[in-house]
């Protein structure tokens, strides 16, 4: 019983003192690391403390007396060093673990095996950098190897190591000119992975899982042999029981599972990047990492692109389509087609008069225009494996799994775009970038328009759209401009599907049939100016005029109810009067600190004053009083400083 009595003793007094350390330190500490440091505090000091007050020569037993009351003082001032400690050893553990990075004791007990798997992943991704010597990009101050074809090589080899996230991510940073240089583009662009398709066993397993019912009992007839195999699903020939012959893609039994714990770990990356590096902070790995994400979510839920593909029927361009009732989740059915792919149809193509070829092309390049400028839904990855020629001469579109979107003001201004590069306007085609991209502050636009009129000049000979693109994006970026995901993706699809066309004619003249189309766009919805100079003008600067009578009608009525208020951008914002406080708060504390310490590190030397104990001059207490006060407003400071820096 007395045993328990000193814990009970020892665990409110671990309570009581925790509240108090929490308190001065001005700052949420979590309970458990409070108490525990609270307890191994008491445990430390008792003995201590049983030991000073004698060498102090206080007695604090007996009746009052100057002497008690000197008892009282002293382990006063000792209990609260104790506190002072317990505070500094929070604000230690505070900027080396912050509180909510560790999880709960039961949290981390449920969590263990799928944090081993983690990291057992995690430090087999840092082996692969390190050993494609890519490791040294990590480290902090680190920069991007430039130009460096090796690097880009290396940094290749180490994506298609790291499995199909890590081949996925290298694929899309391909199709990102704006962020990464030429040279990595292209390496990136030759990323693939091969894998084995699924045993059949297995694949059935999931059918039946998804749909509720075995390939037998829903299919007339399901070919086991994959027709080809990626490396999130597979795709099946089969017959409908109504006899239309469909093709069913299935998704990877682990794909899922392997997808989600490799997007945790590009997240770290990136938010270790960012922090560490300048490279990382320059490209907004964060933000990078997250748009990857959500794209991969929806190329794991087929029910995403079921829905593009709906969206996205075109015409004379064949889209496949979907069987709601034999798809789910993981399952996709949809008709089959009888065709090769552009990429292999080599000898197909060549039995085609040239008639018939240009007639494909017109086709394939109105349905991409037709997407981008007019529906806003378009096919992201136009490459000549994902268009099929069909047996009735016929073009198919396959795979929506990537799709993009781009709102009704972004079309306006791509279409304003692509018009100027084609009458070689400058300035327009600079108005047109300026609403498209997300331009700074101090956007040198005459330099600009220069560069652009330049750069249109140095193509207007017919030089590949792609090497177009390229060069403009390095421009735009060179003059600080952010080119949104999905801006990129439209770009990058008009590079694509210019590669396509070309082997449908390899000396096809891209403007001239581009212009050609403008009539039919024009009718489908797409509002094209005409060839008035006054019109021209408008129609650059249609985005910011659409805008104009809502914001001169809020102008307006502010200034009718007395409200129109003009704020300056400095310390304007919320986030940066939040910088100045915290800032200025840490000025105070640093500056009442040190003034403290250097008034009590002078008492505490002085041999002046009474004596409050044989052994304790009252200068001395006063000393000590005062530097722990500084102690605490250091600590205080201190985690303010390392709170300031979490990401």
């Amino acid at each position: 019983m007395a045993t328990l009595g000193v814990l009970i003793s020892a665990t409110i007094n671990a309570l009581i003192i925790g509240w108090l350390a929490r308190r001065l330190l001005g700052t949420p500490v979590g309970w458990p690391r409070t108490l525990v440091l609270s307890l191994i505090v008491n445990a430390a000091t008792a003995p201590l403390l049983t030991w000073a007050l004698p060498e102090l020569g206080v007695n604090p037993i007996g009746e009052w007396s100057p002497a008690a009351g000197a008892a009282v003082l002293v382990i006063t001032l000792f209990a609260s060093w104790m506190i002072a400690i317990e505070v500094g050893l929070l604000a230690i553990g505070e900027a080396i673990v912050p509180t909510g990075t560790l999880p709960g004791p039961v949290e981390l007990v449920r969590s263990t095996p799928q944090r081993w798997r983690r990291s057992r992943r995690y430090l087999t991704i840092l082996r692969i950098l390190a050993r494609r010597g890519l490791g040294r990009y990590l480290r902090p101050g680190a920069r991007t190897g430039g130009e460096d074809a090796r690097t880009a090589r290396a940094l290749r080899d180490a994506l298609a190591d790291g499995g199909v996230t890590f081949v996925k991510l290298g694929q899309i940073l391909s199709t990102r000119p704006d962020l990464l240089p030429a040279v990595y583009v292209r390496e990136l662009s030759t990323l693939h992975s091969d894998v084995p398709p699924e045993p059949a066993t297995r694949v059935r397993t999931m059918i039946e899982q998804e749909l509720g019912a075995s390939p037998d009992d829903l299919f007339t007839d399901f070919d086991d042999e994959p027709l080809a195999a990626a490396s999130v699903g597979q795709v099946h020939r089969a017959t409908l029981p109504s006899g239309e012959a469909v093709v069913v893609k299935v998704q990877r039994p682990a794909a899922r599972a392997t997808v989600t714990a490799d997007l945790d770990i590009v997240n770290r990356l990136a938010h270790l990047a960012e922090r560490r590096t300048a490279w990382g902070r320059s490209l907004g790995t964060v933000d990078l990492a997250a748009g990857f994400t959500r794209s991969l979510d929806e190329e794991l839920d087929y029910r995403v692109e079921l829905r593009n593909l709906v969206a996205c029927g075109s015409g004379s361009i064949v889209v496949p389509s979907p069987h709601p009732a034999f798809s789910s989740a993981r399952v996709l059915t949809m008709d089959a087609l009888d065709g090769v792919p552009l990429s292999r149809a080599a000898t197909e193509l060549d039995a085609l008069d040239t008639e018939t070829r240009r007639r494909l092309a017109d086709e394939l390049l109105l349905a991409a225009l037709q997407q981008l400028l007019v529906t806003g839904i378009f096919h992201a990855d136009l490459h000549g494996g994902n268009v099929m020629l069909l047996r009735d001469e016929r073009l198919a579109l396959l795979d929506f799994g990537s799709v993009g979107r781009i709102d009704a003001t972004a079309r306006t201004s791509l279409a304003l775009l692509l018009l100027a590069l084609d009458r070689q306007d400058g300035a327009a085609a600079t108005s047109a970038l300026c609403d498209l991209l997300v331009a700074p502050s101090d956007l040198n636009e005459r330099a600009l328009e220069r560069e652009v009129a330049e750069l249109i000049m140095r193509f207007a000979g017919g030089l590949p759209l792609n090497d177009m693109i390229v060069d403009l994006f390095d421009t735009v970026i060179r003059h600080g401009l952010r080119v949104p995901g999905q801006i990129a993706a439209a770009f990058r699809a008009l590079g694509a599907v210019e590669g396509t066309l070309r082997l449908l004619d390899p000396h096809l003249d891209l403007v001239a049939l581009a212009r050609t189309l403008t009539p039919q766009l024009t009718s489908d919805g797409l509002a094209l100016p005409g060839n008035d100079g006054v019109k021209d003008l408008i129609a650059a600067h249609l985005p910011a005029l659409q805008r104009l009578p809502r914001r001169l009608v809020g102008i307006a009525e502010r200034l009718e109810a007395g409200t129109l208020a003009v704020r300056v951008h400095s310390f304007g914002g919320a986030g940066e009067r939040r910088f100045l406080t915290g800032l200025l708060h840490q000025i105070v504390l640093v500056v009442l600190a040190a003034t403290a310490a250097a008034c009590g590190v002078a008492l505490t030397l002085s041999e002046l004053g009474p004596q409050l104990t044989p052994a304790l001059r009252l200068s001395t207490y006063g000393g000590l009083t005062l530097l722990l006060f500084a102690f605490v407003l250091g600590c205080r400071a201190l985690v303010l400083v390392f709170r300031e820096r979490e990401p």
